[in-house]
């Protein structure tokens, strides 16, 4: 620790003293009590410290080897549990990239050990087929029968219904042969397919991937070869939605999370796992994988890569968002707007759902060219309903927080742009208040045909749902409920605000 992890936050009228204590080296793990890391290893998991099992203990230990740990000879396992099939899958591919590599010309137990999926030791007189080797090649028999604690699993949970919960999924079901590299190939194709490729020609030959596509790829290299296999329990799972990616893969951060989004230094615990990807074209193994992945979502505008360890499930997970930033911002705001906001429980009620919509009428793919003002625009659009003290109410909120966010540009902006725009939507509701009361003054002419007709089918003293009055009428229940409120602030009509669903009377 140095002297700047220590530190004091006056807040609220409070002053916090802040100890922050950074990280151990995966080299100097496990940090432990007394002489047995065994029984003086302890994980901060939020709250509380708890002691560490032996599983994780180990893990710690093999991690503080540099040569990584998918080099070790599995004993009893030979050639014999290596898939040829998918071999020669691999193989075929890596003479397509690799065309006259002197590899090319061995036979399949000496190009495996080239790439580190078989060895000897020379000192202790032991060979075989290494972690790496039947992992990624080996028959699925074989993997189940040293490895039954992984789990491999594909999951399509784009466009859901609660009544289906995946449209399409990969996992072992005895029909393919359930190693890395075939986990890989399979699952891929499924999660590129719907990626845009645009036309471009490079020379002669047309190009059809962008940094989109490669960025997800890299991903998914990285949950490979970041992967603990040894540990007791756990599922490289891949999760493809509507608007994004989800990667985990069994095993905590080697490094610190700062360093790895820095970029630049690479400690997978697979390396030869790396190799064998790597000279067919997947994955990088100079530190830059992770920031390339970075710059390609900042170079699309979409919300920045999240990667959370959970050291409870002994777990990582690296989520690819594909929603655009400014509409993520937008959201975050809004959701400081309902906080902020300390009226009645049904408009807050309404000004969230007035947010979930203005959400849905938003498509992901919206043109950027709209960009947030536009946005905004349409949003505000929604809360015409909105009372004048209402919509003040939200104006004044918002200029708040534009205020208090001066450090975020953006979400100051945001806030500002907002507060401007609902206080000229409040002038806007102040004018149309007049002018209905002026209406209300010379007689029901002054109301119009749908609101008459909405009147006329309400009978004195007898309170409705909006429902009830939208199947009276004809309309849709929003169109409905415009109506009903411009008959509320016109006096035509009361409204009972005290519960969630309201009602609605003639005066």
């Amino acid at each position: 620790m140095k002297d700047e992890d220590v530190f004091i936050v006056e807040e609220s009228e409070v002053s916090l003293v802040v100890i922050k204590v950074p990280r151990a080296d995966y080299k100097m793990r496990p940090v432990y009590i007394g002489e047995n890391p065994y029984k003086g290893t302890f994980k901060r998991n939020n709250e509380g410290d708890y002691h560490a099992v032996d599983l994780e203990v180990d893990g710690m230990i093999r991690d503080k080897n540099p040569d990584g740990s998918d080099g070790m000879i599995l004993e009893y396992y030979t050639m014999e549990d290596i898939d040829k099939e998918t071999l020669r899958k691999y193989r075929q591919i890596f003479e397509i990239r690799n065309d006259g590599h002197v590899w090319n010309s061995l036979d399949d137990k000496s190009f495996l050990e080239r790439l580190g999926g078989y060895r000897k030791d020379r000192r202790g007189g032991k060979e075989g087929v290494t972690l790496a080797g039947l992992m990624m090649f080996g028959n699925g028999l074989a993997i189940r029968d040293e490895f039954d604690n992984v789990f491999m699993d594909y999951r399509d949970e784009s466009e859901i219904t609660p009544e289906v919960r995946w449209n399409d999924r990969i996992t072992y079901d005895g029909t393919w042969e359930n190693n890395l590299f075939n986990f890989f190939t399979r699952v891929t194709p499924k999660l590129i397919a719907d990626l845009k490729k645009p036309f471009k020609l490079e020379g002669m030959q047309r190009i059809d991937e962008t940094p989109v596509h490669k960025a997800i790829r890299e991903a998914f290299v990285n949950l490979i070869i970041h992967a603990d296999y040894l540990l007791d329990a756990g599922t490289l799972k891949v999760i493809k939605r509507t608007d994004g990616f989800e990667f985990t893969n069994p095993g905590i951060l080697k490094l610190p999370i700062e360093d790895i989004y820095r970029g630049g230094n690479s400690k997978p615990r697979n390396p030869r796992m790396q190799t064998m990807l790597r000279m067919i074209g997947f994955g990088d193994n100079a530190g830059s994988g992770f920031p390339a992945i970075l710059s390609t979502w900042e170079n699309e505008g979409w919300i920045k890569p999240e990667l959370k360890e959970d050291t409870r499930l002994n777990q990582v997970t690296l989520t690819l968002n594909m929603m655009p930033g400014w509409l993520a911002a937008l959201q975050e705001l809004y959701e400081k707007i309902i906080e902020n906001v300390n009226d009645s429980e049904i408009q807050v009620e309404k000004i969230a759902e007035t947010f979930n919509s203005s959400i849905e009428a938003i498509p992901i793919s919206i043109e950027k060219s709209e960009g947030i003002e536009g946005v905004i625009k349409r949003i505000v659009a929604y809360m015409n309903t909105f009372s004048k003290e209402q919509i003040e109410k939200i104006s004044e909120t918002a200029q708040n927080l534009s205020n208090q966010m001066q450090d975020n540009k953006r979400l100051s902006g945001m806030a500002q742009n907002l507060a401007d725009s609902l206080a000229e939507s409040a002038e806007k509701s102040a004018e149309k208040s007049a002018e209905k009361s002026t209406a209300h003054t010379i007689g029901v002419p002054g109301l119009s045909k749908r609101q008459k007709q909405i009147l006329d089918c309400m009978k004195q003293g007898i309170s409705y749902s909006s429902e009830e009055i939208a199947q009276m009428v004809g309309l849709k229940g929003s169109r409905t409920r415009q109506l009903l409120n411009e008959l509320v602030a016109m006096n035509f009509i009361s409204c009972t605000a005290a519960t969630k669903n309201r009602r609605y009377t003639k005066e």
